[in-house]
């Protein structure tokens, strides 16, 4: 897996590198993090530079606030580029929070690379290896994957997101009622303290990745393995990837009203009825 996060550093598709720097610039200073690496590419500023720049400040602050007129100045400025510029300006903004959270809980740290891929399609790397591969980890339990994932959900209004609800989570025990309390956990009732250490953890990586509590993850160390912890945090990331459809304005729901269950399948994949 950590080999899937250094290939993500290394993506600098040859048309984009230019904007790509940028935005591993911009998405590390709104974050107040180190910025991954970038390849330096010298020449005039493009006219979409100071527009994705822009974007990619707030993607990284808070991406549910984006308005109808950003969205369309980028969607006009870089037309049907737009999902691939939008996948980078993720990988700028979410591996940053990963190196953060594996350092605040004393896991391996994520290496740079040794060279620049210029070729790999960022979308497919992203979307289909990375997002897969995560998926498929079963460490953690199937209620607590979900709580965080809901979490995840809010945070960033992904109207898709919080109309699912995950099948096997479901038959283990996993309810709306719990679901509920997920807005205010830290009275709930039916969360235990496994659970609330683990949204503790989400809150820090969501909105303040450069000042995880020292009790954040401790509550993280005392309730959960590596192996577990390692799967929170690949999950915040994996579910945190609705950041693109949020800020292109296609997270609409599947279904009208209410919630539609799916499955995670073994090679992590969501399966639909």
């Amino acid at each position: 897996m950590e080999d899937l996060l250094t290939a993500l550093i290394a993506l600098s598709p040859r048309a984009d590198r230019r904007l790509n720097a940028v935005m591993r610039q911009t998405c590390a200073e709104t974050l107040g993090l180190p910025a991954l690496p970038y390849e330096e590419v010298f020449g005039p500023v493009s006219d979409a530079e100071p527009l994705v720049a822009e974007f990619a400040e707030q993607f990284s602050t808070d991406v549910s606030v984006i308005s109808a007129t950003q969205r369309g100045q980028l969607t006009a400025t870089l037309g049907a580029n737009s999902f691939r510029i939008v996948a980078l300006m993720f990988i700028a903004d979410f591996v940053p929070r990963v190196r953060a959270a594996f350092s605040a809980l004393g896991l391996p740290p994520v290496v740079d690379p040794d060279g620049w891929d210029h070729l790999a399609d960022p979308v497919d790397l992203l979307l289909n290896r990375f997002a897969s591969s995560v998926g498929a980890r079963r460490e953690l339990d199937p209620v607590t994957t979900e709580v965080v994932r809901l979490r995840g959900a809010a945070a960033h209004n992904c109207r898709l997101c919080k109309s699912l609800r995950e099948g096997t989570a479901l038959d283990a025990g996993g309810n709306e009622s719990m679901y509920s309390e997920i807005d205010l956990y830290e009275s709930s009732s039916l969360l235990d303290e496994r659970q609330k250490a683990a949204l503790r953890y989400v809150d820090a990586l969501v909105w303040t990745p450069a000042r995880i509590p020292a009790e954040v993850a401790a509550g993280v160390r005392a309730h959960f393995s590596d192996a577990e912890a390692t799967e929170i945090t690949l999950d915040v990331m994996r579910n945190g990837i609705n950041k693109i459809a949020v800020a292109l304005g296609g997270d609409a729901p599947r279904v009208a009203e209410g919630t539609e269950r799916y499955l995670l399948g073994a090679d992590g994949q969501p399966v639909f009825s």
